[in-house]
């Protein structure tokens, strides 16, 4: 299989979504975007600045925002509403479980500055509970890219496959990880380095010091499977099952709380068709706080090392 490793290129997956936005706003005339007074920071302003006239600023109003966006679907459009995770999953979660999930409506909230990587904003803003809160409202789906690429991926997805959607993005500059010929699916996930000894699932931020850690123990002998869950909801099963069965266990990592995350839903995969050990990283039922996003990663036990440890841990 190809080999995937993190690149010195960065770029934020919140800048890889406007653009992504701007490059389908010409393709597709039924697209439409709203915001809830964060278009600068979502980078939604670059669909504004195209498509003024298919471009929506709500202010500071996320249940407004859920719920005019559900009345554009209705009406015919693909629906895309963006704010902070923690905003538009806690402050709209009525509106978007009854306006737009339960009707199954064309919609896609898009959701950035996710994990405690926004960094100085601190506990307020940083969303670790956004896909546990998600995952359990039915007809929701769930992406969650790794970088760039898969961001663009994710909103093509979205506004290819009818009915509603979440996706999480972050605020940082992350390593590029894949490129044009990368494509991605819904309920799949991405195999991006092999080995038998143990498996590593990620999503998102943490995908790319996951690749990091899977280098490291290498160097010790340990070769262990990295498998990027990009698709949280549905889960690629037969990815989770595969690796149960043929790896010496499974570690989770995530930038999200272990309760209700990836973690969470892998082990209820592995539970239920292949039990097997299950380690899960993640912010462990922790509020965030205020710091830089490195300072975050090391107090959080998100790291290259903590990922290696849990891994020998689990051997």
């Amino acid at each position: 299989m190809r080999e995937y490793y993190p690149q010195a290129e960065k770029k934020a997956t919140r800048d890889a979504y406007g653009e992504a936005l701007v490059e389908w706003g010409a393709k597709e005339e039924r697209l439409v975007v709203l915001d809830a007074d964060l278009s600068q920071s979502t980078k939604t302003m670059k669909f504004a600045q195209k498509y003024p006239e298919r471009f929506f600023q709500m202010g500071v109003a996320e249940q407004d925002l859920m719920g005019t966006a559900a009345g554009l679907a209705l009406g015919g459009k693909i629906a895309f509403a963006s704010s902070f995770a923690i905003f538009a999953t806690g402050r709209a979660f009525e509106q978007i479980r009854n306006s737009i999930a339960y009707p199954s409506l064309n919609v896609k909230v898009a959701a950035t500055h996710a994990g405690i990587t926004v960094g100085e904003d601190g506990a307020s803003h940083q969303a670790l509970e956004d896909i546990a809160i998600m995952r359990a409202i039915p007809n929701l789906q769930i992406l969650v890219p790794a970088d760039a690429r898969a961001t663009e991926e994710a909103v093509r997805l979205a506004i290819q496959t009818p009915g509603p959607f979440y996706i999480r993005m972050g605020r940082e500059a992350m390593p590029l990880i894949y490129d044009e010929e990368d494509n991605f699916a819904v309920g799949r996930g991405k195999l991006i380095g092999d080995g038998s000894a143990a498996t590593i699932i990620t999503c998102g931020v943490m995908v790319a010091t996951c690749l990091e850690a899977r280098a490291e123990l290498a160097k010790e002998g340990i070769e262990v499977r990295v498998i990027d869950a990009f698709s949280i909801k549905p889960l690629d099963r037969d990815l989770v099952v595969a690796a149960a069965k043929q790896t010496g266990g499974i570690v989770t990592v995530e930038e999200h709380n272990t309760l209700g995350g990836l973690g969470g839903a892998v082990a209820e995969v592995a539970s239920e068709a292949a039990p097997t050990r299950i380690l899960r990283l993640g912010t462990r039922d922790r509020f965030g706080q205020s710091g830089k996003p490195k300072a975050l990663l090391e107090e959080y036990g998100l790291t290259v090392e903590a990922i290696c440890g849990a891994v020998k841990e689990l051997l």
